[in-house]
């Protein structure tokens, strides 16, 4: 591109700038994968700092950049070694100080080279919250950075000066009585004198005039009050650790004196006190003066959490998660930023927030899927977290009752990525509480029987007797609405979503079939309402089909006494804000309750009055056409069982199922996770599979099916004649039966398998055709680098949209 004239007669020469930048131009496109070299004018030289917002000519426009690397000669800036400093244009100006963490720019780069994203999508991941960024151009022409609205508050302290200690307020002075013992504890905010004894401000002013109490202004933190009732959101130091959370914390301890970035793995069973693990681990931590992320998987495990952490680590306990008002995300942020927490407990994206000298990141719950990205940049937490402490030489623990495949793996080998994996078992439970039996509820001999009703006569028998004893249940249903689909009984019909090809759920409380992949909402009344009709051949007869939790809802209330109470949790039920704290502290402050859920209910919550658990259906999961629906049901049942006999009363698991002999349901069962490990571990090699391969995902769709099918296939075709080209030939098989090593460079034998193109399993979504094209790619070959030359050797057409997924999860 020829350089600007303007800017040319203004930067000529090297000698008229102060310094050079690189600076990320923020466009997210996938062609600028690399930052630009700018000059810095004098003028600011001295304020400008990595992460600095900056504006610069891009083209033939102006745009906002992101400051990654600053030095005083061309030559010694990363990447712009002989260029023509003549060719350099200038910053124009600076827009903003920096408010992302130091490491921030070289986790994007590696972000962007991993998933092949695009690189400004990686580094907005490290601003602050409330949307992009916007360039703004004034009436006057000057540019700057428009933010969303989202304006500070302030409280106002009072405390008692030193002549306030010795004042003695007049007789009938009542008023300023309560005021000064109110402060004679010490400081008070006027927010919570007004909670005591309503308004006190003609009080404080004669006060503050009298010099007897100061007032001062400081930032108040919105989303830091986080009061639950939940009784398990708070965490006492026990007296006694176990042996194997001693164990985990001399394991976790050594890994921090190293300083090498070592992967700690906690695997412990359900409530053997990892909770613990981490408090401990993190107050050394914050004892040498530095910070801590935890990370978890749900929304709904963040009230108890954060309660657990708080009550431990006062206010220096930030919490960072989707359901927070911008205004608490952004206080959040800052008090992050400003040091006044330094302990972030959120769901991934706490990862990225600005921490002073990060020391610990724990991931709860680490098998779990909701740390993969779906939208671009498509990361895993897991393996952020990893990089990021393999930078900065501080430890990642993970913890999980039941591991993933890919961190047993690494564990197994020892090293990963040039970092030590270390596994640690915790196998007994604090305070002498046992593992729950588990029942297995063969459902075909009880439809055999005659038994035609949702519980089987051993889950039915159990739940009479909790109510009886006035103790409390948790249902497991994975599956929300009132049933899973509607259908007609004389021609099959089933109706679909107009805009996707999926089946519409149907909602017996608003009665809407609605669609769980867009949104779209269809009134509707099934038979035997009058006026249902088949949208196919018009017969009464379209009926519901299958179990939702809204069904499983109706029939506990009819089958258990009124005194019981029924709390159904899923995702239609906590759409507010606060919806998930507020149905846990209803279970939480009931006598006898039943909590049926979704897989939201399945992990981390601890409830010792709760003595049984029951799984509607654990087949759901089993038949998924993916092959870590093995894996996703084993999580599921074990996480789920855990929840029983956390207290003094032992606990009791009935799972219902018409496959009893699968090895899941064996494994949960016995509470021996090698039936179902080994039989996976073996599958999985045998057809090459994570973490025996690398597992990537190409997208494409279009609203155009041939476009998208003709492009996808160019794609599969272009990487496969490259892949040719570059990846190393394996050697002639030798011990075919033996399982591939995870050791560094993967297993020789194995070859980059291109697969596709296909219609993706959900083939059309959004009125958009799907195809994708998936690759298999042995553990020591880039594949991202492959797919990333591709891409750019063949941009999409108009009308076609690219996604890429490495590691992929989702290949629905």
């Amino acid at each position: 591109m020829a350089p600007d004239p303007q800017q040319l007669a203004l930067f000529s020469a090297e000698s008229t700038v102060a310094a050079f930048a690189s600076v990320v131009v923020d466009i997210p496109a996938r062609a600028l994968s690399e930052p630009y070299a700018y000059g810095v004018p004098g003028e600011f030289a001295d304020d400008i700092a990595i992460g600095s917002t900056v504006l610069v000519t891009f083209g033939h426009r102006a745009a906002l950049g992101y400051v990654v690397a600053l030095a005083e000669t061309l030559g010694d800036l990363p990447g712009a070694e002989g260029l023509d400093p003549v060719r350099v244009r200038p910053v124009r100006a600076l827009l903003a100080a920096p408010s992302c963490s130091p490491y921030a720019a070289d986790i994007a780069f590696w972000l962007s080279r991993e998933y092949v994203a695009p690189l400004a999508e990686c580094l907005r991941l490290f601003l602050p919250p409330g949307g992009t960024p916007r360039l703004v151009r004034d009436a006057d022409g000057a540019y700057r950075v428009e933010r969303p609205a989202v304006a500070e508050v302030h409280e106002r302290v009072l405390s008692l000066t030193d002549a306030g200690r010795t004042y003695e307020p007049p007789v009938r002075a009542h008023r300023q009585r309560q005021l000064l013992e109110a402060l004679a504890c010490g400081p008070v905010t006027t927010r919570e004198l007004r909670a005591l004894y309503t308004d006190l401000s003609a009080t404080i002013r004669t006060l503050a005039q009298k010099g007897v109490v100061a007032v001062e202004e400081r930032r108040a933190w919105r989303g830091v009050s986080g009061a639950t009732t939940l009784s398990s959101a708070s965490a006492s130091v026990p007296e006694h650790l176990t042996d194997g959370q001693r164990e985990a914390l001399a394991a976790i301890a050594e890994a921090y004196a190293r300083g090498q970035g070592d992967v700690v793995l906690i695997d412990g069973v359900t409530g053997s006190g990892k909770t613990e693990v981490y408090l401990a681990a993190i107050e050394r931590v914050l004892a040498d003066g530095r910070s801590a992320c935890v990370l978890v998987p749900e929304i709904s495990l963040t009230a108890q959490t954060v309660g657990r952490f708080r009550s431990r680590f006062g206010d220096a306990v930030a919490v960072f998660h989707s359901r927070l008002s911008a205004g608490e995300r952004l206080d959040q942020w800052d008090m992050v930023r400003t040091g006044a927490a330094r302990v972030v407990v959120g769901a991934r994206s706490a990862l990225f927030c600005p921490f002073r000298d990060l020391g610990l990141i724990v991931i709860d719950e680490e098998h779990e899927q909701s740390y993969k990205q779906g939208s671009s940049p498509r990361y895993h937490a897991r393996e952020v977290a990893a990089e990021m402490a393999r930078r900065g030489g501080f430890p990642l623990v993970l913890g999980s009752a039941t591991p993933s495949a890919e961190a047993l793996e690494r564990c197994r080998a020892g090293t990963w990525a040039a970092q030590r994996w270390q596994r640690v078992e915790m196998r007994e439970r604090p305070g002498g509480a046992r593992l729950p039996r588990v029942v297995v509820a063969d459902l075909r001999r009880a439809f055999a029987g005659g038994n035609r009703s949702m519980f089987s006569s051993v889950l039915e028998r159990a739940l009479l007797d909790v109510a009886a004893r006035k103790e409390k249940a948790v249902l497991l249903h994975n599956r929300r609405g009132f049933a899973p689909f509607l259908m007609c009984r004389e021609c099959g019909c089933v109706p679909t979503c107009r805009h996707c090809s999926t089946a519409l759920t149907y909602h017996e409380r608003t009665h809407t079939l609605e669609c769980h992949t867009c949104g779209a909402v269809y009134h509707v009344r099934p038979y035997p309402a009058p006026g249902s009709a088949c949208p196919q051949c018009g017969s009464r007869y379209l009926a519901k089909m299958g179990l939702g939790t809204q069904q499983v809802e109706d029939a506990l209330r009819a089958l258990l006494p009124s005194e019981v109470a029924v709390i159904r949790m899923d995702a239609d039920s906590t759409k507010g804000k606060d919806g998930h704290q507020r149905l846990l502290e209803a279970f939480d402050a009931a006598e006898s309750a039943v909590l049926l859920g979704t897989q939201m209910i399945a992990k981390g919550l601890d409830f010792p009055e709760v003595t049984l658990v029951g799984v509607i259906n654990a087949d759901y999961a089993l038949k998924m056409p993916d092959f870590r629906a093995g894996e996703r049901a084993f999580d599921l049942l074990e996480q789920v069982a855990g929840r029983a006999g956390r207290g003094e009363r032992p606990g009791e698991v009935i799972i219902q199922t018409y496959l009893p002999e699968d090895p899941v349901i064996r494994a949960v069962a016995t509470h021996d996770r090698a039936i179902f490990t080994e039989h996976d571990r073996a599958q999985r090699a045998e057809a090459l599979y994570p973490p025996f391969v690398r597992l990537s995902n190409i997208n494409v769709w279009a609203r155009d099916e041939h476009a998208a099918e003709g492009h996808a296939a160019a794609i599969a075709c272009d990487i496969r004649r490259l892949v040719a080209a570059t990846a190393p030939v394996p050697p002639p098989a030798g011990d075919a039966g033996a399982p591939p090593s995870l050791a560094e460079g993967g297993d020789p034998r194995v070859a980059p398998v291109v697969l596709g193109p296909n219609p993706c399993v959900i083939a059309r979504a959004k009125d958009r055709y799907r195809f994708h094209v998936v690759i298999k790619s042995p553990l020591g070959y880039h594949i991202s680098d492959v797919i990333a030359a591709v891409l750019d050797a063949r941009p999409a057409p108009q009308g076609v949209t690219v996604g890429v997924d490495i590691d992929a999860y989702d290949l629905m």
